[in-house]
């Protein structure tokens, strides 16, 4: 069976992006473009893929990581160098499948359709083009009478006749790897010493080898991003492309424009996504949830039948069934058990609440453990910073927490404790009892029941 390995292109400088990011690592729905195009190429079904990165490439490598293979093109010099560059990391692969690493709206469906062509057809060259994209500033393809491709053209080099050919070049391709490098060798450069890619289709045909072609399905999988404009419709299309998906699997959106989702988030079935709502990173949201308005989720795990409301929420974990808002806070490595209520302008920073614990208003939790069925007071704050350590607040189960209460950590609450409205503790209270003032002392020791 014939092989395929994929070559990433990915050393232009993107002078005109005007950034210090590479190009291909400026992010669209929360992933780097040169990122989504690899991950096309291995939905199409090819596993080996190389990216060619320039000098400066560390970034790259960063992003991408052990994913892929590397090849370095240390100059400029055209996309055939580029290619001719990422050889050795290719392999022995009986075919190339050559993609540009700034296009990353290419659909893997379509990847997969022109492998196939280049399969079935055992042809030499096989091209991806388009009709459906304004031609401006792009290779046209000019085809001989009988409808066969012979060349692609550049716009600068193309005289009126081809400047009015409809269909373009992607700059997607599959190459039969035994013709592939003795042809790329064998290409004359320009005067500036550059190797161009589109050169290789004339070689073939004049030679009577055959090129197929495959056009694209979509105005916008074919778009290059050059620029900070080009770059929004890209965010924009697939933005959209990610809405339409949920909704299709069964997620609601009232007003699907307003809401941002990334590419690697994922949904529950019933779940409802209210107006100006973003949910990023690897956020994972389950079934029957209602996120937003106006809610924020980066980074996070939320359970089934939660409600998040104009609040924001990071680099957390939800169980089943919590409530968050409006206005609340949820910081990094919090996590909430089932049932837990957080309400109006309270947060949670690097904190675990058990199961059924409420905090309902204007209070601060950080650096703690909570038990199951504790009430926090309204104002109620974890004092957890001296000012050069974060130290840890432990309350127990069924604690009754009472507003305005000052805990100074480090400190640990009882089981069944309880603490006066306004009380500022500073040492440990033994289960079951009450404390009061400022500051605080125990009153009695007989427990929540018996000072009703």
């Amino acid at each position: 069976m014939a092989t395929f390995a994929a070559a990433v292109l990915a050393a232009g400088n993107g002078t005109r992006m005007k950034s210090q990011i590479p190009k291909v690592l400026h992010h669209i729905c929360g992933k780097e473009m040169v990122r989504l195009v690899v991950d096309a190429a291995r939905a199409a079904g090819v596993r080996s893929v190389a990216a060619v990165v320039p000098k400066s490439s560390q970034a790259i490598r960063d992003a991408l990581g052990d994913t892929v293979e590397y090849a370095l093109q240390p100059r400029p010099l055209g996309s055939g160098d580029a290619l001719l560059r990422a050889r050795q990391a290719l392999g022995e692969a009986d075919n190339v499948l050559v993609l540009c690493g700034d296009v990353p709206l290419i659909f893997s469906d379509t990847l997969r359709r022109l492998v196939q062509r280049h399969k079935e057809t055992e042809a030499c060259i096989t091209i991806l083009t388009s009709t459906l994209v304004p031609p401006d500033g792009l290779g046209r393809i000019v085809r001989s009478a009988d409808g066969s491709v012979s060349a692609i053209v550049e716009e600068s080099v193309a005289d009126e006749e081809t400047k009015a050919i409809v269909e373009t070049n992607s700059g997607c391709y599959c190459f039969r790897a035994s013709w592939l490098w003795g042809a790329l060798e064998g290409l004359a450069p320009s005067s500036e010493g550059e190797i161009f890619l589109t050169d290789l289709v004339a070689e073939a045909a004049n030679n009577r080898l055959l090129v197929e072609s495959v056009q694209s399905v979509d105005a916008f999988e074919t778009l290059g991003v050059n620029n900070r404009i080009q770059l929004a419709k890209a965010e924009e299309v697939l933005r959209q492309r990610i809405r339409e998906r949920w909704m299709l699997d069964g997620v609601t959106m009232q007003d699907p424009s307003s809401i941002y989702i990334d590419e690697d988030v994922e949904l529950g079935q019933d779940t409802v996504i209210l107006p100006n709502t973003h949910i990023t990173g690897r956020s994972k949201i389950g079934d029957n949830c209602r996120i937003g308005p106006n809610s924020v989720i980066n980074e996070s795990v939320i359970g089934d039948r939660c409600t998040v409301t104009s609040s924001v929420v990071r680099g957390s974990v939800f169980e089943d069934d919590v409530d968050a808002g409006p206005f609340a806070h949820v910081r990094d490595n919090s996590y909430l058990e089932c049932g837990v209520h957080i309400g109006t302008s309270a947060e949670v920073k690097n904190s675990r609440l058990g199961r059924d614990t409420r905090s309902g208003h204007f209070s601060y939790i950080g650096d703690a453990k909570l038990g199951s069925n504790v009430n926090i007071g309204a104002g109620a704050v974890t004092c957890n910073f001296d000012g050069v350590n974060k130290n840890e607040t432990i309350i127990g189960n069924d604690a009754f927490i009472g507003c305005d209460t000052m805990l100074v950590a480090p400190i640990e609450i009882g089981d069944g404790a309880i603490t006066g409205a306004g009380s500022v503790v500073t040492k440990d209270v033994p289960p079951n009892s009450l404390v009061v003032g400022v500051p605080a002392r125990e009153q009695v020791a007989s427990g929540r029941n018996d000072s009703k």
